[in-house]
């Protein structure tokens, strides 16, 4: 079989990979993503005059570099990419139409993660403890949005976590919150006496505009007792940092790296913290402690036997 043909069937074989995919009721945007992805890998193969059952580890390099030249892709849009190839690769291998998957133990180089952004505990407590506004509705949409700035600042909730947040979530007598995180998990986390009286507040306000709610209710409404977006919920928390006279660009995820960075700050458990963000796995949640440098350099001064002073050492 030469190379032409061996593509053909290549071709075919991501066809018969593509239709298992859909019924195994795979996202139809997932679906485009990789026959996008792979049929741009076969085409390279075809102009290479690489057969597929040949391709090696140095020739997925020469195709991620040509794809990073030709279409300026970011890492992680890289990593997805190699990703589809990886997946139907395996897929081939399983079926015995390869004989080996180069694909399989082929790692790009991890970009270095990026520290997320910070504010000081101070410009938080600006942002949360501003002053109401004078008219009356635009008062219960404050109170509304305070209680969404205290959640994702007492709980270090995900901006789609306290979307779906509902009435019944809520424990007001053990202030505690059941969330629903990524990949369908439910954790229980905290929250705080401002909270719960920011909440209270805010169901009051939900009573006038609804007259009532039910277990199943989303908390976070609008006036016409829609469930906020997600979209709508940040731009209200914009919208109250610019009310706030704050200069700061915030968002739901910037409140809940504030919640992560300031709770290790005070208490130095990251075991604790990495079980109320939700975090699977440690190495994630340890972003947090390149953050504290103060507080990092203090617990060395007091800790290390070559860092203390003693009083032989005054002069």
């Amino acid at each position: 079989m030469d190379t032409h043909t061996s593509n053909e069937f290549a071709q075919q074989l991501l066809k018969m990979w593509l239709n298992e995919r859909k019924i195994q009721n795979q996202s139809a945007h997932t679906l485009v993503a990789y026959e996008r992805d792979i049929h741009d890998f076969l085409v390279f193969c075809t102009q290479k005059n690489i057969a597929l059952k040949n391709v090696e580890a140095a020739d997925l390099r020469q195709y991620l570099a040509a794809r990073v030249e030709r279409d300026q892709l970011s890492s992680s849009s890289l990593q997805r990419h190699l990703t589809s190839i990886r997946q139907f690769m395996k897929w081939a291998e399983q079926g015995g139409y390869l004989t080996v998957n180069p694909a399989e133990d082929f790692q790009l180089k991890r970009q270095p993660r990026p520290l997320p952004g910070m504010i000081d505990i101070e410009t938080v407590n600006q942002i949360i403890d501003q002053p109401e506004p004078e008219k009356v509705s635009d008062q219960q949409l404050w109170f509304r949005d305070k209680a969404m700035l205290e959640l994702f600042y007492a709980s270090g909730l995900r901006l789609a976590e306290l979307q779906g947040l509902k009435i019944k979530d809520i424990d007001f007598n053990r202030l505690l919150l059941r969330v629903t995180g990524k990949g369908n998990k439910t954790r229980i986390v905290p929250f705080g006496q401002k909270a719960k009286d920011s909440l209270l507040t805010w169901l009051s306000i939900y009573r006038i505009w609804m007259g009532g709610f039910q277990p199943e209710n989303a908390v976070f409404i609008s006036q016409k007792g829609n469930a906020l977006t997600a979209r709508q919920i940040e731009n209200r928390v914009k919208y109250q940092a610019q009310r706030a006279g704050v200069n700061v660009d915030l968002h739901p995820h910037l409140l809940r790296h504030c919640f992560a960075s300031h709770l290790l700050s005070a208490s130095g458990d990251l075991r604790s913290i990495q079980e109320m963000l939700g975090h699977s796995n440690l190495s994630t949640t340890q972003i947090y402690t390149h953050l504290d440098f103060d507080r990092l350099a203090q617990v060395y001064d007091k800790t290390h036997p070559r860092a203390q002073k003693h009083e032989k050492d005054s002069f």
